[in-house]
């Protein structure tokens, strides 16, 4: 399920660490009296407090609260954290009509920036904050943190799911490279799959993980610009762009000898458990999903560079994919504290201090790949800079949750439905169109 890949995202090469529970904790101001910290004087926001909700816990909570506490060591403001759990809106819903929201919310969806501008839940960006944003992010970054032409969020932290990752020792018993196109992935699966393994595990059962397939496949062969189009329903399902992507994919999933276990067999197979089979039981070479998948290979006993290593999702087209999820900032309170601390986390400066931390992945383009502190995150940081403007994200995120969200419903279940039956492309096309015009109503 989709909260399973949430409670995963960006945990890089950092194993998970125990969940903390949701009571808040307090970030207080530096009381070391360091000669590098500004006098209590200085600080503009000396006295204020405020508090954040997001929905991190264990090391991400602990990785964002170093931030904090590098704000409130620079303004003077003591900063509150709240844990949201996996369900941020369950979290908000009752605080927003309660009247008592946090001043500052982490979104892990921009669709629940749409919500709430709606409910009049937030506050828009001031001119300082949306300069920030325009001087560190590219115009697509700012869109998605917006809505009926206001700036309401910045998108402070993201999740790489242009990835494919594979067994070394695979590649090596097969004789294989790894491949840098489509074309080479196809070769390289038969290759594998003539010598005994299976090229791939998949996800079926767990519906997210297909949709992140096919938006890679769509980036890469119908472009930005129809990417765009499709996720806001602009064009239909039925579009021959669509068609295209689904061909590409059918050269994988309608290949009995390319999918481990069968395509029945896929579709009982959930995440993380799919990468299992990859890195511990060793009876796949790859998997493609996100980021994430870091952690799960390194809990299979695979070190990650060594055994466990990556590639960019291969070029299916002219357009090589960078897909993103990621999480946007925004004002629940209209405040000075709110607005500062929002600038922060889209400044240069807050995205470096992030940066040098376990399991962060930054859309700022101003945040230099070299604060990340090891070579995969470094890598993963230098793709989203150099791929510019044809960054893209996750399209099911964007779209009404009832298409894009929703287990066993929707596109989903499209999906999983035509990783059954590979064959019927256009049938799958008129089911997902159908299920876009209802979630679109």
């Amino acid at each position: 399920m989709r909260n399973a890949r949430a409670a995963a995202i960006l945990a890089g090469l950092a194993v998970a660490a125990a969940a903390c529970g949701n009571a808040p904790t307090t970030t207080e101001p530096s009381a070391s009296g360091s000669a590098s910290a500004p006098a209590a004087a200085d600080k503009p926001l000396q006295g204020v407090k405020l508090e954040v909700a997001a929905k991190w816990t264990g090391q991400e909570q602990k990785s964002f609260e170093q931030v904090l506490k590098a704000f409130s060591d620079k303004t003077g403001a003591q900063v509150t954290y709240a844990s949201t759990g996996e369900d941020t809106g369950a979290y908000l819903g009752p605080r927003i009509q309660g009247g008592s929201p946090p001043d500052v919310a982490i979104l892990p969806q921009p669709g629940l920036v749409q919500q709430y501008a709606k409910q009049n839940a937030l506050k828009p960006l001031t001119d300082a904050v949306t300069k920030e944003i325009d001087a560190n992010y590219t115009p697509y970054w700012k869109e998605l943190g917006s809505a009926d032409g206001k700036v309401y969020g910045v998108l402070v932290k993201a999740a790489h799911k242009s990835l494919v990752w594979y067994r070394s020792s695979a590649f090596d018993e097969a004789a294989v490279q790894p491949p840098t196109n489509w074309d080479e992935l196809i070769k390289a699966a038969q290759t594998i799959a003539d010598s005994g393994t299976a090229p791939f595990s998949f996800c079926g059962a767990s519906g997210w993980t297909l949709t992140d397939l096919f938006e890679n496949v769509y980036l890469s062969t119908a472009g930005p610009e129809n990417y765009d189009k499709l996720s806001k329903h602009e064009i239909p399902w039925t579009d021959p762009s669509v068609a295209t992507a689904l061909q590409k994919i059918q050269q994988i999933v309608g290949k009995k000898e390319f999918v481990l276990e069968g395509n029945s067999g896929a579709l009982q197979t959930d995440f993380p458990t799919c990468v299992t089979k990859v890195f511990s039981t060793k009876k796949a070479a790859m998997v493609i999903e996100a980021d994430f998948v870091a952690t799960e290979a390194t809990q299979s006993g695979a070190k990650v560079g060594e055994e466990a290593k990556m590639i960019p999702f291969p070029k299916a087209g002219d357009t090589a994919p960078v897909i993103l999820g990621g999480d946007v900032g925004v004002a629940m309170k209209d405040s000075p504290g709110a607005m500062a601390l929002l600038q922060f986390l889209a400044s240069a400066e807050g995205g470096a201090i992030w940066a040098k931390l376990p399991g962060y992945l930054s859309p700022n383009k101003n945040v230099s790949p070299d604060n990340y502190p090891d070579p995969l995150t470094k890598q993963l940081g230098q793709t989203i800079i150099s791929a510019g403007d044809s960054v893209r994200y996750d399209m099911s995120d964007l779209a009404p949750s009832a298409f894009g969200g929703t287990d066993g419903k929707g596109e989903w279940k499209v999906l999983q439905d035509f990783l059954r039956n590979p064959s019927d492309i256009k049938g799958t096309q008129s089911k997902l169109e159908d299920e876009a015009k209802k979630a679109w109503k």
